[in-house]
């Protein structure tokens, strides 16, 4: 399949002297996004297949849950004491946050410098901003010594630029749901088949808990591919063992597979689809044939990735009334939706309120749908800085009625902290729905990339 969407149109979710760049080559194509291979094939032989000399690549694909398995992946690499490559999509605040070299974020000037190198060797070419962005992290991290390298699939997987990597040692497809139809497919067969095109033959492939028709997709691409498949309940197990307060919190994980078991101590990350993820990354890396030290393991309580159920506890939170909590969650599509009603469910103890904001070419009531339940009140939000934000009206629409106008995060929180029983009654604030607007969230809350 391949598709695009129409262009050019600003880049605005890029700034600063990297998004003078990036403006720039925005204009060298006429759609924002092309699903093909051809023309990053042509820039990266011009650059001499960058590509091809990367570490072990562990390569990560689906629809929910990618940014969270990836940032578990480099945790357990770090953990072991390797050097870690990590390239994902989107950023939240600074364009950098996509390409951490052997530990550390890249700075804007070597991102800077690489992107006008690719510009200047491009030589006007067509190419897409994605393309140029993956070209410029194969770029850096064949520049940098490196022990293993984690790269996350922007959009599909058969035809993401991604998907020139021809020899990764393992490659892993989350979750996988309805989201980016116009691109992908209009069912989870067709979305299915686009993620399992990452699969390489005699490359590792692991997926977890699927839908019957995704994982007979899976299957059938893997058994074509000559992909060895490790599925969730077949190949690899992984059980919580939870507090017994009623809490989703698990205490300790423990994992199988066929080279034994592992205790595993609790995910750092909230949310019970966190145990998944860690799974997919501990079979992952025990797939691809590389030593890992048992030290790896404590890693999966050290991970960090933000705007995934994470609290924020700066400027922004200080706007509502003292013992309240604030929440933030980029999920943005219905499976996401679901994920984050099973959290809600444990919620219950203080009343909800939940602050939406989402992209104009999301579900909006497919993602509200299974949360709205659990709200005590939603606002429907539209930040003016936040990228190709849904209308308000579009989301108290898609709630059947039930949202008030924000229409900014600050304005309802002030609405929220004005009602009378505020200062008595604790409450929760989640703010959902978007990971453009996670980044205005983080922005505001005074969050700097780099952790």
């Amino acid at each position: 399949m391949t598709a695009s969407a129409p262009g050019p149109a600003p880049t605005t979710e890029f700034s600063g002297r990297t998004g003078a760049v990036l403006e720039r080559l925005n204009h060298l194509y006429p759609a924002l996004i092309d699903l093909s291979l051809d023309r990053l094939e042509a820039l990266l032989a011009k650059l001499g297949n960058p590509e091809a000399k990367l570490p072990p690549v562990i390569h990560v694909a689906g629809t929910n849950g990618k940014g969270s398995t990836c940032a578990t992946l480099r945790a357990l690499g770090e953990a072991a004491g390797w050097r870690v490559h990590v390239m994902t999509s989107p950023h939240l605040v600074d364009v950098t946050e996509r390409f951490r070299i052997a530990g550390k974020l890249v700075s804007e000037a070597e991102l800077v410098a690489t992107l006008e190198e690719i510009e200047r060797i491009n030589a006007g070419s067509p190419i897409t901003v994605f393309e140029v962005l993956t070209a410029a992290g194969f770029l850096l991290f064949a520049r940098h010594p490196a022990d293993l390298a984690i790269i996350e699939v922007g959009l599909g997987g058969r035809c993401d630029a991604t998907n020139v990597l021809k020899h990764p040692a393992a490659c892993i497809v989350t979750s996988v749901s309805m989201d980016h139809e116009a691109f992908l497919g209009n069912s989870l067969a067709a979305i299915a088949a686009e993620k399992a095109g990452i699969f390489k033959a005699a490359v590792p492939a692991i997926t977890g808990a699927q839908p019957p028709e995704v994982m007979q997709v899976l299957e059938a691409e893997a058994a074509r591919v000559g992909a060895p498949l490790n599925r969730r309940g077949y190949e690899w197990h992984i059980t919580a063992t939870m507090l017994q307060d009623g809490t989703s919190k698990p205490v300790s994980l423990t994992y199988t597979d066929a080279k034994g078991s592992l205790t595993l101590p609790c995910p750092a990350l909230s949310g019970p689809w966190q145990v998944e993820n860690a799974g997919l990354a501990v079979a992952a890396l025990r797939a691809t044939g590389l030593s890992v030290p048992d030290t790896a393991w404590p890693g999966i309580g050290r991970v960090s990735w933000p705007a995934r159920m994470q609290r924020l506890t700066g400027a922004l939170a200080a706007q509502v009334p003292q013992g309240w909590e604030v929440w933030l969650d980029g999920g943005h599509n219905p499976g996401a939706g679901h994920a984050l009603a099973k959290e809600l469910q444990n919620w219950n103890d203080r009343p909800l309120h939940i602050l939406v904001g989402m992209k104009q070419t999301k579900d909006a009531s497919g993602f509200l749908g299974p949360v709205l339940p659990y709200a005590t009140t939603l606002w429907a939000i539209s930040e003016p800085t936040q990228h190709l934000a849904l209308p308000v009206e579009a989301i108290v629409a898609a709630s059947g009625g039930k949202a008030q106008v924000g229409p900014t995060l600050a304005q309802a929180l002030a609405a929220l902290s004005a009602q009378p029983e505020s200062a008595s009654t604790p409450a929760r604030v989640l703010i959902c729905g978007s990971l453009y607007l996670a980044g205005v969230a983080l922005t505001q809350d005074g969050w700097k990339p780099g952790a």
